[in-house]
């Protein structure tokens, strides 16, 4: 048998990634059948069941999932990659490349990127309830008796799901893509046996039957457009996947297997509301014959649960990106897995998602109260792609300005409408989101703009590091054997530990290290890049370790790649100087008073250096001073 020739191999390595896509990133969208046309007909702003109403929405939903995902996500957006990272934080980095530094325009545009990326926590309390909800409320349609089980059951299943993610989901995860892949074929099939009863519901591609439905709905017709865009909420999961599975594989499965499924879904949906307007008291679960609906349920419930699961794992690498880029105090963060970096959990995170979910679950009772409040997180996140994505094209890739503009205003066209319609379930639920979104946008940038204050503080009076260093080599204080390693985020001042150790200790290592370490704009810092050395004479070093926002901080190990530069560490005849700042809130301009506290609480309660750096513990010393802020 012939051995497979590189192109081959490629082609199966492709394949099998398009597969694994399929179990995490397309369980949001994939789900959204459950609930969207029932929500359209039947919701806050309901339409009466009539064929040309049935075809003008079949209509709007085709096109939108081909100008919202098709075109703007997959052909577009997934090219404005980070070294092949995507999602809201690579974004933000691609935008502060571009634009210069310290300006109005790079303030705004970064301060609307970390909006984005707020919203996206609302948005991820919101899914997991809804798409439980209405799994579980298939309950009502088998069997009308179990009615007053759908909460109780939908509440253990998400706290069931919250519970194991402290175990990692490696070995569940192996069946998160046959589990889905079943899911999309039973779509299609569902939806084909109903389409070919009704096959005229396929000239809904037609965009005539939306154009139609505007002109006889009017305003009306516009705010349906709220329930619509239920249908392409997960759309930006792609684009944050991106790194995990690449552009080829993601973009090969929607084109090759999940959009053709859920257009079969909505059309086969869309048929039977034409053959039995009744059927919208749930149309998706109607679709099957009676002896299948409990198999369904089982099968709609595993398959948002994995929907569930993509929006956890995806909180849990936010924050932990928002960590390394300066914009959340250090968190217990456990690693699940020892063969992929990137799985991980957060426990406070963990905790305050079920929370808030148990809260969305017990305060609004069925998937269509929640369907009010979702929706503006997903559609405001997916504007402020548009604009941060068209900053990527016009100074990055220096595109024509024209064309930029034009496909600007017609994606954010979209995004817009999409958004305002959205905006007038306000009251219905769509606080809750937006809430989440500003709570979150608080903390982001009052830790932020608390640490610049900070290091400012720590600048005033610091004395420069080498005329400090020039007079210890004229007067040595007593030298003793060993390392020691002074962190420090200040590059050119000397750090406080090390000024406290002379006070009170009156002696100086032999080697004196001291270390910055850095991270990056890029998702990952090849190994030959990581550390940065300067040899500063008489046994005193300037190091600089640099991460990417998605690497993991291990400090030991960064210095173990020292060797290359002469220098070599025994960790036990080295000793890490850490400086713990008690912060005091004072009168002094910089933020208001509010935010100082919440600042100093943060600070206080972060995780501390050395175990997030993964230093030894026996081989720290923490010297503490006060700062005022």
């Amino acid at each position: 048998m012939n051995a497979p020739q590189p192109a081959e191999q490629q082609r199966q390595g492709t394949l099998g990634l398009a597969a694994a896509a399929i179990g995490v990133v397309y369980g949001d969208i994939g789900t959204s059948p459950l609930y969207t046309l029932k929500e359209v007909f039947a919701g806050h702003h309901p339409l009466a069941v009539t064929s040309a109403n049935v075809m003008g929405i079949l209509s709007l939903v085709f096109w939108a999932l081909l100008i919202v995902v098709s075109l703007k996500y997959v052909v577009f957006i997934m090219r404005a990659d980070n070294n092949g990272e995507g999602g809201i934080m690579a974004l933000i980095a691609l935008v502060q490349r571009a634009v210069p530094a310290n300006t109005r325009m790079s303030w705004w545009l970064v301060v609307l990127g970390i909006f984005g990326a707020s919203l996206f926590y609302g948005d991820g309390m919101i899914t997991p309830a809804i798409s439980v909800l209405s799994a579980v409320e298939g309950l009502k349609v088998a069997a009308p008796a179990l009615e007053s089980l759908v909460v109780p059951l939908s509440l253990v299943v998400l706290i069931f799901l919250f519970a194991i993610q402290r175990t990692g989901t490696r070995r569940v995860g192996i069946w998160f893509g046959p589990i889905m892949a079943l899911w999309f074929v039973t779509l299609g099939v569902l939806g084909a046996w109903h389409i070919s009863h009704t096959p005229e519901v396929l000239l809904a591609v037609n965009p005539y039957y939306a154009f139609r439905f505007f002109t006889h709905h009017g305003v009306y017709g516009f705010l349906v457009l709220g329930a619509v865009v239920l249908a392409v909420t997960g759309a930006e999961a792609l684009y944050a996947d991106m790194g995990h599975f690449g552009r080829r594989p993601i973009t090969l499965a929607w084109f090759g297997f999940v959009l053709p499924a859920l257009l079969l879904s909505y059309f086969g949906q869309g048929a039977l509301l034409i053959q039995n307007p009744q059927a919208i008291s749930n149309p998706f679960y109607l679709q099957a014959p009676s002896w299948a609906l409990f198999p369904l349920i089982g099968l709609a419930t595993a398959a948002t649960i994995i929907a569930s699961q993509a929006v956890i794992s995806g909180a849990f690498s936010v924050t932990r990106q928002a960590i390394q880029l300066g914009y959340l105090p250090r968190m217990l963060t456990i690693h699940t897995s020892e063969h992929e970096i990137g799985q991980v959990y957060i426990p406070f995170i963990n905790w305050a998602l079920l929370l808030g979910i148990i809260g969305l679950v017990l305060g609004f009772g069925t998937s269509n109260h929640l369907a009010a409040a979702y929706g503006i997180a997903v559609t405001g996140t997916m504007a402020i792609d548009t604009i941060l994505g068209f900053v990527v094209v016009l100074t990055l890739w220096r595109w024509n300005r024209y064309i930029a503009i034009a496909g600007l205003v017609c994606f954010l066209t979209v995004d817009l409408a999409f958004f305002i319609a959205n905006s007038t379930k306000l009251v219905q639920g769509g606080w809750f989101p937006l809430l989440i979104g500003l709570l979150v946008f608080s903390v982001l940038s009052t830790w932020k703009r608390g640490r610049q204050i900070l290091l400012q503080r720590l600048k005033i009076g610091a004395i420069a590091l080498e005329p400090f260093i020039q007079g210890l080599v004229a007067h040595p204080p007593a030298r003793v054997a060993g390392t020691a390693v002074f962190l420090t985020a200040n590059r050119e001042g000397v750090p406080h530990a090390l000024l406290h150790n002379l006070a009170h200790n009156k002696v100086l290592h032999e080697r004196v290290i001291f270390l910055t370490v850095l991270t990056e704009d890029e998702p990952y810092v090849p190994a030959e890049k990581r550390m940065q050395v300067t040899d500063m004479g008489n046994g005193f070093y300037r190091l600089y370790a640099h991460f990417g926002f998605k690497d993991e901080p291990d400090v030991p190990a960064a210095l173990a790649a020292c060797q290359r530069f002469g220098l070599e560490f025994n960790m036990m005849q080295t000793s890490f100087f850490l400086s713990r700042e008690t912060i005091i809130s004072t009168g002094i301009p910089g933020m208001a008073p509010w935010r100082e506290h919440l600042f100093i609480a943060m600070a206080r309660n972060a995780e501390s250096a050395m175990s997030f750096f993964k230093i030894p513990t026996n081989r720290v010393i923490e010297l503490g001073s006060q700062v005022e802020i």
